[in-house]
């Protein structure tokens, strides 16, 4: 079975930022902390929500504390006054598009025009853009509504920013017909757009099509109907329970679309119960290859054996012998660390990565174990490497088991925020960097009698750099749980257009680090091989900014194949000089 997942799915630009104002106002606000009404049209959002101690005021007391945020649909002028004058701090969570049509209604409303507004009578969106008209305001939800109005003397036309666009085409084309007069503004959200007009060609090349979201999220329905309308099978479903998999299983292809406020968990847990369904199934050699990768990137024996790639590359790129010992020393390493992380930070992996996160549950003892075994037999072989690379080795280690561990007690320095390495914003990307270069680069410059300081740390940087871009990557791609459970990256920081010019800067920085080391003598002529690596990554980087790729098992094998790729060169190198 082929699964196509639309590259518009998930999160839309407006209901991203509500989710995010409503994240941070959860840790950085006054509390009691509330949403009027539902902030978006996803009930597993609320229930996250709900976690974080943000719950729904439903009415507007007389007096009331704390921090209210307006939902994404938008209020009318009045409500939101009301909120303020009963006492609360409140923050304005309104999607831009939405506020853009308010300013149209409320500037023609002032100049006596009548707002016809199409979209669903009942839908807060339009209850909200109502307000900004007053008795002005008309609403239409079919063509027969529209030509029921009277005829207004001056008007205008503003449609839901959700609002289904052929429908609105109609109304449109009515409109230039037999009410020329009236200005006609098209405020259908262009993401919206798009969402609908990809859904449409996405049925013509698939069997059938899973539509994610609320049941009662109006975008999200309107897909379905986009869908039922071509004469595709539809499967409008909210979480992966709903998915009827001997239905599905009939079916050679399937794709994915989501509503606008359907988060990115949502349709990994949707992808990843569909993988199941196909592993449960007998597949030939496909069923093998993709086995074998799921099992290599859950164990990170993949990315140990990209350690040690990288390790191989790093030593021959100084003129350096690639000993078996620090070969094995980078495996190890690796492999011991991000087990580690991803055992103590299954949090965000709930989000980030749902089939990790179960991964890790079920398996935790004996993952604990490998980990544990693996940074033992690490430091055995860093000792055989030497005595200082053994101590450099332990102090790594000591110093990655401590960064989940608070270093200060609550009653030193009680102002103090970043008690854990981790609280550091931005310092897992940078430590996880630094660990493999000097693991990979560092020790055998270390251990090496004929290695050089200058090249050693050039090596490092370049290490470092790639291993960065990579990091840094793939937390871009884990922005959305990141941010739920409150864990400070770069990208979260900075955002992820900022963090994406960064890795191109730090693998462009990396690619001239090659050039300069070759050109002063540090680095073989290996290092002309090496910049196809900084050089792919950029690639995949540019098709994801495209939308032509997607996070998922596939695309982290991808990325991860890179460091497999320098052991590959160096191999081709070593046999050709």
């Amino acid at each position: 079975m082929k699964i196509i997942i639309a590259k518009t799915a998930g999160f839309c630009m407006g209901v991203r930022r509500a989710v995010e104002l409503a994240l941070d106002a959860s840790t950085r606000q006054q509390q009691p902390i509330y949403t009027y009404g539902p902030l978006i049209h996803n009930p597993q959002v609320l229930e996250l929500f709900s976690e974080r101690g943000v719950t729904i005021l439903k009415q507007i007391p007389e007096k009331g504390n704390g921090t209210v945020l307006v939902r994404a649909h938008g209020v009318p002028p009045e409500t939101k006054q009301q909120l303020k004058r009963a006492g609360f701090n409140v923050i304005d969570a309104t999607c831009p598009r939405v506020v853009k049509v308010q300013s149209i209604i409320k500037s023609h409303a002032r100049k006596g025009y009548a707002a016809i507004i199409v979209g669903d009578q009942d839908h807060p969106e339009v209850i909200s853009l109502q307000g900004f008209a007053g008795p002005l305001a008309h609403v239409v939800g079919s063509l027969d509504a529209l030509q029921a109005l009277p005829h207004f003397e001056q008007a205008i036309v503003v449609a839901q920013t959700t609002q289904n666009q052929s429908f609105y085409r109609e109304v449109k084309a009515w409109v230039a017909a037999h009410r020329p007069h009236y200005t006609v503004f098209d405020t259908i959200c262009d993401s919206t757009e798009k969402r609908q007009e990809e859904v449409r060609q996405l049925s013509l090349e698939v069997d059938a099509v899973i539509v994610v979201g609320g049941k009662n999220s109006g975008n999200t329905r309107r897909l379905a109907e986009i869908v039922g309308q071509t004469g595709k099978p539809v499967y409008h479903v909210e979480t992966e329970a709903e998915l009827d998999f001997n239905e599905l299983s009939r079916f050679d292809t399937i794709g994915i679309t989501a509503g606008a406020s359907t988060p990115t968990w949502i349709i990994k847990r949707i992808v990843g119960a569909i993988d199941q369904m196909l592993l449960s199934q007998k597949g030939g050699w496909r069923y093998g290859v993709f086995q074998a990768q799921r099992l290599m990137v859950l164990t990170n024996a993949y990315v140990a054996i990209g350690a040690g790639c990288l390790g191989f590359a790093a030593a021959r790129l100084q003129g350096l012998s690639a000993t078996f010992s620090a070969l094995l020393v980078a495996m190890l390493y690796v492999m011991s660390m991000h087990t580690l992380n991803h055992l103590t930070g299954r949090a965000e992996d709930r989000y980030n990565d749902p089939d990790r996160e179960r991964f890790y549950t079920r398996h935790k003892r004996i993952l604990t174990t490998v980990a544990l075994g693996a940074g033992t037999l690490g430091l055995v072989s860093a000792y055989q490497m030497g005595v200082a690379s053994f101590w450099t080795l332990l102090a790594m280690s000591l110093l990655g088991l401590s960064y989940n561990v608070r270093l200060f007690p609550t009653g030193i320095l009680p102002r103090l925020k970043q008690r854990r390495i981790r609280d550091l914003p931005g310092s897992k990307t940078v430590l996880i960097a630094l660990a493999w270069g000097v693991v990979t680069a560092g020790l055998p410059a270390l251990a090496s009698p004929g290695g050089q300081w200058g090249c050693g740390l050039l090596a490092v940087a370049w290490a470092s750099g790639i291993v960065f871009g990579r990091t840094a990557f793939f937390d871009i791609l884990d922005m959305q749980g990141d941010r739920i459970v409150g864990k400070e990256t770069i990208p979260t920081l900075i955002g992820a257009g900022r963090s994406l010019k960064l890795v191109k800067t730090i693998l462009a920085v990396i690619t001239a680090l090659l050039l300069v080391g070759s050109w002063g003598a540090c680095f073989s002529s290996l290092a002309f091989y090496l910049i196809f690596c900084p050089a792919l990554l950029w690639t995949i980087i540019a098709a994801y900014e495209r939308e032509h790729l997607l996070s998922g098992l596939q695309l982290q094998f991808m990325v991860e194949s890179l460091f497999v790729l320098t052991g590959i060169l160096t191999f081709i190198y070593s046999h050709m000089s």
